[in-house]
């Protein structure tokens, strides 16, 4: 069995964090989430993966490399444009070839991993396996519509949904679904849908299997959900402390302190990470928070956030949190009269003031 994963696509709703920087290497608990797909893949005893790649796909090569460190050899396939998931499929025939394989959007999360899922795939001897998840707002996803437990009709996106379960982004076909890939015609988004891919599995009387997961599933596509997922990364950490922590500082739960952090009279209260060389002085870092490297925080608060590497945070008269701070960002108190905000914000920001 082989792996497939899809890192294009461009992440417009995390601009303007991605007009730099590839959705999936967007750290949760200070690892990029693509990271934790081949780490999922690679556990449940796939060793051959395929990364699909689109315009960041220099950036994806430079992190993951040849997939060396985690045992698993990794093949990278080039997509001109994001033309729809069916469509990464169909390029990636050439290395699937006849195999069965596992496909899983990189940036996607799915806590307790797919080894039992893998397991059932095979067992059942389908065609397709389909991973389903009750969701609040249905119209975001693929949406599946069951009938005496077998899929009947699945909908992309749609106005007005059938159900309240949400396709996870992860499946598991055979060689049958590059017959869909090359049957189906572009939606009107122009795009090779997998759910009109798999509807041709289901109309051509292939067996699609069904399995609803119980656990915490999370697509990182929006702010509130990649924070959702730090914070769920977070709580599995275990405590280490390797950096140097003053007497005067306060650590509090689980919190880990890379090598060549510095802290100094401060609270850091966990679960919260703080990266390599960082340097937090006479300052409070709050439960759920991941600070990456090179990061400077002084005489602030910062709560339920993510902080990416070689940030600037100074003499904040009130909390952070619940934010987003992408590479190399300054926020700090000015001493400059006549007093007012001074701001250089990109693309689809969005600033909240008190």
């Amino acid at each position: 069995m082989k792996g497939l994963i899809l890192s294009g696509g461009t992440g417009t709703r995390l601009r303007p964090i991605t007009y730099t920087s590839a959705k999936q290497l967007v750290p949760v608990a200070n690892k990029p989430i693509l990271f934790y797909a081949i780490e999922t893949i690679q556990d449940a005893g796939i060793t051959d993966i395929g990364i699909v790649i689109g315009d960041t796909g220099e950036e994806v090569k430079a992190a993951v490399g040849d997939g060396d460190r985690w045992g698993v050899k990794v093949t990278y396939i080039e997509q001109e444009s994001p033309l729809g998931l069916a469509h990464a499929v169909k390029i990636a025939h050439d290395f699937i070839e006849d195999d069965d394989f596992v496909m899983y959007l990189g940036d996607n999360l799915v806590k307790e991993g797919i080894n039992g899922l893998v397991k059932e795939f095979k067992q059942t001897n389908c065609n397709c396996q389909i991973l389903l998840s009750h969701v609040k707002d249905p119209q975001r996803f693929g949406v599946a519509e069951l009938s005496n437990g077998k899929v009947i009709g699945l909908v992309e996106k749609p106005k007005e949904p059938k159900s309240d379960l949400a396709l996870v982004g992860v499946y598991m076909f055979d060689k049958s679904i590059f017959e869909a890939v090359n049957a189906i015609k572009p939606s009107r988004r122009n795009e090779l849908e997998i759910t009109d891919a798999i509807q041709y599995l289901i109309d051509k009387r292939y067996v699609v299997h069904p399995h609803i997961i119980d656990g915490w599933w999370k697509d990182t596509g929006k702010l509130e959900d990649l924070l959702e997922a730090n914070r769920i990364m977070l709580e599995l950490i275990d405590e280490r402390i390797d950096g140097n922590v003053d007497d005067k500082t306060q650590v509090l739960g689980k919190v880990i302190v890379e090598k060549g952090a510095v802290i100094k009279e401060s609270i850091i209260r966990g679960p919260a990470i703080i990266g390599y060389n960082s340097e937090i002085v006479n300052s409070y870092v709050g439960p759920f928070t991941s600070i990456h490297d090179n990061v400077k925080i002084k005489e602030s608060e910062v709560e339920h956030s993510i902080i990416l590497a070689d940030c600037l945070i100074n003499d904040i008269g009130s909390r952070i949190e619940d934010t987003l701070l992408g590479r190399n960002v300054k926020v700090h108190k000015s001493d400059t009269k006549p007093k007012a905000y001074r701001l250089m914000v990109g693309d689809n920001s969005e600033i909240e003031v008190i």
